[in-house]
């Protein structure tokens, strides 16, 4: 199938306007390169009868950072696999600095210089740096045997450039996640790629690591290397990129340089229409205290000896309130939720008191009884059984509650899943559906539904929105808003900004394990969260409170 680009507005061969398909802004000037390294013209695909990708155009220019973006089941993925040779079998042309090409494998891809860098890291735990950024690939003496000294000076070179300073033996089990990341970006260097693509890059990085991620970025940028970033953050990409292309439904509805959009118009884009900033309606809120705490420290015992996590953290949540909790990564976020849930490992003090009366929570079980829930900042991890179904996961933490005589009360089980599904509109086949099988953000709906069902007059969300889109987030927004209207107190941990200040009645905000101020809703912005959050905070602090 052979198709080129035409002009903005001029008619496709199906003889509609390509308007009416697509939205094109802005003009060449302005963006880095001058001409396309990548074109992908006209490109379909689909799985099981079911389209993924209707005639998507996209180009990218030599030094260039092009967003791509779009809710789940957009089409995203799917582009960047047919891109780097993922996906072979599709409709359309792609061009590589204008010739057609086509990839078989990846390894043809990774030839004609195009490289991804998957959400899921493609590294082996066991194995050093270098032997993971030469895995297949090692450079040998008479062709038999590993020439081990020259791949480690070859990956200390791509390392230097990048300004990591971790030595090539070092096995990767022992990174941090951003190190690993960066690990993943020299072996896309070492495959000399012009084209890099990197899906969903920050999802697991901390504040301090992303930044270090977009200084590189703009780097090979500088250098010539054409980049397409995905990301469900729209700041990151607002911040980092150069032009945007939205896809919806498999199909590219706009494609603009950045500071042609603004994020409202991203977002509509996104998903289709206009979406109001979800300001708060009605609460509950009647000056009630739900939850007092008092004093809260926390020592955890780690490989070099004690740490105190949290240091004498005390505030109170008012029934229908909303209270967030910002600061930087290891701060002491989750260990509060954890401490109030119960499952905090180490050595805590401190009270505890739920409508007035002083509790010992210890365990989970503990937490369930008073009517407290946890959203863990991990849904597959520790929030979901994956291979059990969406029934299974709603009940897990009422059956003790639904069965009789001892015996699972199976009927039940299956009403109040079905309910917590119509409640929550969670997109599935049914309830008997595996919970893998759902998008991110049904996933965490589900996550959600288990611990409503319980009737929690306390609920702790950790990370409420992490790696789900946009609409996804916007409809958990409008759950969190709603919960509050019950009369349901809730704390809410985020790492980002926006969520953290939309969401919130008042702000607690922590660093290195102490609070440093807990600001209301007027008066927070992010200057004055970032700067309680900021190290040194916590030492000022507390000489200023002495």
């Amino acid at each position: 199938m052979e198709t080129r680009f035409g002009a903005p507005g001029a008619d496709d061969e199906r003889g509609a306007p390509r308007s009416s398909r697509v939205v094109e802004l802005g003009s060449r000037a302005g963006v880095p390169g001058g001409h396309a390294v990548l074109c992908a013209e006209r490109i379909s695909k689909s799985f099981a009868g079911v389209k993924a990708l209707h005639d998507v155009d996209f180009d990218l220019r030599h030094g260039e950072v092009h967003a791509l973006m779009g809710e789940n089941g957009a089409g995203k993925s799917t582009l960047m696999k047919i891109l780097a040779g993922v996906h072979t079998s599709y409709d359309g042309t792609i061009l590589v600095e204008g010739c057609a090409a086509s990839f078989n494998g990846v390894r043809d891809a990774e030839e004609a210089g195009v490289a991804i860098i998957h959400q899921e890291l493609n590294l082996v735990p066991e194995l050093s740096v270098a032997d993971n950024i030469f895995l297949g690939r090692e450079p040998l003496i008479g062709g038999v045997l590993i020439d081990r000294r020259r791949m480690v000076r070859a990956a200390e070179r791509l390392l230097a450039r990048l300004g990591l300073t971790i030595a090539p033996d070092t096995r990767i089990a022992g990174l941090r996640v951003g190190e690993q990341q960066l690990v993943e970006i020299a072996k896309a260097l070492s495959l000399n790629a012009r084209i890099l693509i990197m899906d969903e890059p920050t999802s697991a990085l901390s504040s301090s690591e992303c930044d270090r991620l977009f200084k590189i970025v703009r780097q090979l940028a500088r250098e010539g290397v054409a980049i397409i970033y995905t990301s469900h953050r729209i700041e990151e990409v607002l911040e980092l990129a150069d032009r945007v292309t939205v896809l919806r439904d498999g199909r590219r509805v706009v494609t603009a340089r950045i500071d042609e959009l603004s994020r409202g118009a991203i977002i509509s884009a996104m998903v289709g229409r206009e979406m109001a900033a979800n300001e708060r309606g009605a609460t509950a809120q009647d000056g009630a205290v739900v939850l007092s705490v008092q004093d809260l420290t926390l020592d955890t015992l780690g490989p070099h000896g004690w740490r105190r996590m949290l240091r004498g953290v005390s505030f109170e949540l008012k029934r229908g309130e909303i209270l967030g909790v910002g600061g930087l990564l290891g701060s002491g976020r989750t260990e509060i939720l954890e401490s109030i849930f119960g499952v905090a490992r180490g050595w805590r003090t401190g009270s505890i008191a739920i409508d007035g009366a002083a509790v010992d929570i210890n365990s989970p079980s503990d937490a369930y009884h008073l009517g407290v829930a946890l959203v863990s900042e991990d849904r597959k991890e520790r929030g979901l059984h994956l291979a059990a179904s969406i029934c299974d996961n709603v009940a897990l933490p009422s059956i003790g509650a639904l069965s009789r005589f001892g015996l699972r009360a199976f009927a039940r089980e299956r009403a109040l899943a079905a309910d917590m599904v119509k409640r929550l509109s969670v997109r599935c086949t049914g309830i008997g559906q595996e919970a893998a099988a759902l998008s991110g953000g049904n996933q965490q709906k589900v996550v959600i539904g288990k611990w409503l069902a319980t009737e929690p007059r306390i609920l702790l969300l950790d990370e409420p929105t992490r790696g789900i889109d946009i609409g996804a987030k916007m409809e958990i927004y409008r759950l969190i808003f709603d919960l509050a209207a019950q009369g349901l107190g809730i704390i809410v941990v985020t790492s980002e900004m926006p969520e953290l200040l939309l969401l919130s009645d008042r702000i607690l905000v922590m660093c290195e394990g102490r609070q440093t101020g807990i600001l209301a809703r007027e008066t927070a912005t992010q200057e004055a969260v970032m700067r309680l959050a900021a190290p040194g905070m916590a030492n000022w602090s507390q000489e200023a409170a002495s």
